[in-house]
């Protein structure tokens, strides 16, 4: 059997084809990762101690105000937010925006404690550092509309007292809805 015109074009033309299709591929990846994207972040404070004020930081430095400001009863504390994410220097995501906060390879978000959430008459003054680790492109591109990227932390000490500084041991984000 012989071929045709039609096939000796097809099979001339696939290998600049598959160049000019990976060609393509490099153009739109780094126009969508150089886009920026926004992300949803659930932080879920597991049991803090009852009577405390707890509330998200959103902005740095003296520029900043505590938002969802919760007082801890029984139960878990929850606190909802938004960033932006998008391709950092070294290719990676870096996130950004209000709650974000620390150098680009460090990111963190952080939860006033006490008179750090305007608690005045609390005996704490404390602040809880969760960061952003471990957050790749897999679950940047998992992260779509409708899932949600949660953290759950200890909310009380080994002493009793509310959960400060750095999470640890901290078990990352799971996507969530």
């Amino acid at each position: 059997m012989g071929s045709s015109k039609f096939d000796q074009v097809r099979l001339d033309s696939e290998p600049n084809f598959c160049a000019f299709c990976a060609f393509l591929w490099l153009g739109l990846r780094l126009i969508l990762c150089g886009m920026e994207q926004e992300l949803t972040f659930r932080i879920v404070l597991e049991s803090p101690p009852p009577g405390i004020d707890f509330g998200l930081q959103k902005g740095r430095g003296n520029e900043f105000e505590i938002v969802q400001k919760q007082r801890s009863k029984k139960g878990d504390l929850s606190f909802e937010f938004d960033a932006r994410v998008k391709e950092g220097k070294d290719g990676l995501p870096t996130l950004f925006g209000p709650f974000v906060q620390g150098p680009p390879q460090e990111r963190f978000v952080y939860i006033g404690i006490g008179t750090f959430a305007g608690q005045a008459d609390s005996p704490w003054s404390r602040r809880l550092k969760v960061p952003f680790r471990e957050i790749t492109w897999d679950v940047v591109n998992q992260a779509t509309r409708g899932k949600v990227l949660e953290a759950r932390v200890r909310g009380t000490g080994k002493d009793g007292s509310p959960t400060c500084a750095t999470v640890k041991p901290f078990t990352g984000w799971k996507l969530s809805k």
